[in-house]
């Protein structure tokens, strides 16, 4: 990405002190393409979102000296008027972001590409102070882009990948919208599975509770969503399946599974809550489990600069394998078990 600032954006060390005087910002390749909303809220980070949309509205905001809506896509050699902004005060006393690297499994010019443990947001927000996007900034001041390509659950590890380039950002969106990226979840699930390779299509519809929590249930009318399983090993009371990801909705593979009567280990949200105590807390035979057992381990796509295809791997956590193997010999071999994991 080539910026050329005429005023360059408070860095992660500056944010915490109110912007003070009009910012001129010189639009650059890598920038031209999204939305002035997005690019404000990338860019002002801590000013809350209402603010951002109020000086939209107000024409404070400027492009080429012309007032816009917030719909208005960038374009290489804008100059974006940005007003003075008062930044909103961090939680915890205004402590900043700790910078974090995470496992590396395949970075260049145009991508990042991590192995994100379990536990870890990938972004901020909804009681989440920070997550790897912010940490990994924190960590890398001198990138001038990086975001995220798609999103895990907080509780999901796994393969994750991030742009360092605007062009492969929309090159990877666009590769996915038109199912060109294959991804591969491994999962361990309570019940009697069966089939070698099921194939499951249940309409799933998002809804916040209350206090905010996103959940996902099963509904007519909700947004098709397609999940094909391979079974991996068999044990009496529990099987190791491969997920693949036809559609990409919120929960899908938890929420596809728990609705089909095989939910999830170690899923406090959809799982069963009781095998998941008793699971908390190894015994003679068993190991303990402490996590949610679903891993993002395989993906595959088109480089977005060479077009070349590209296979990541992920092997499973060792707290997730040193569970299966206390498990003791599958009953069943599954014939997708290649061991790749």
């Amino acid at each position: 990405m080539s910026l050329q600032h005429d005023v360059v954006p408070p860095s992660s060390q500056e944010e915490k002190r109110p912007a003070a005087s009009v910012q001129l910002v010189t639009i650059g390749d890598e920038e031209a393409g999204q939305r002035i909303d997005n690019y404000l809220l990338r860019v002002c980070k801590g000013v809350p979102k209402s603010h951002i949309y109020r000086i939209l509205r107000s024409g404070e905001v400027r492009v080429n000296k012309g007032r816009i809506d917030q719909m208005y896509r960038l374009a290489a050699g804008d100059v974006v008027r940005i007003p003075p902004v008062r930044v909103a005060e961090r939680q915890g006393g205004g402590a900043p972001v700790p910078g974090a690297e995470f496992h590396i499994v395949h970075e260049d010019s145009h991508l990042l590409v991590i192995d994100k443990p379990a536990g870890v947001a990938v972004h901020g927000g909804s009681g989440v102070s920070y997550g790897v996007i912010e940490q990994l900034r924190a960590s890398r001041p001198d990138a001038k882009f990086l975001e995220l390509v798609h999103r895990l659950d907080r509780e999901t590890s796994g393969l994750l990948l991030l742009a360092k380039k605007r062009s492969a950002l929309t090159n990877l969106h666009e590769q996915m919208r038109e199912g060109k990226t294959d991804k591969r979840y491994l999962t361990l699930v309570a019940g009697d599975w069966r089939n070698p390779r099921q194939h499951i299509r249940l309409p799933l519809h998002k809804f916040s509770t209350p206090d905010g929590e996103r959940r996902v249930v099963v509904q007519a009318g909700g947004m098709e969503s397609h999940t094909i399983f391979n079974l991996r090993r068999k044990w009496h009371d529990f099987a190791l399946l491969e997920a693949e990801l036809k559609t990409g909705r919120t929960h899908q593979i938890r929420v596809h599974l728990a609705s089909s009567g095989f939910p999830i280990l170690g899923d406090e949200k959809y799982g069963d809550f009781a095998l998941n105590r008793q699971l908390q807390k190894a015994n003679d035979t068993r190991g303990a489990l402490r996590r949610m057992f679903l891993h993002a381990w395989q993906i595959t796509f088109q480089h977005p600069e060479t077009g070349q295809p590209m296979t990541l791997r992920a092997p499973l956590p060792a707290e997730c394998e040193r569970f299966l193997v206390s498990l003791g010999k599958p009953a069943v071999q599954g014939p997708n078990d290649n061991k790749a994991e």
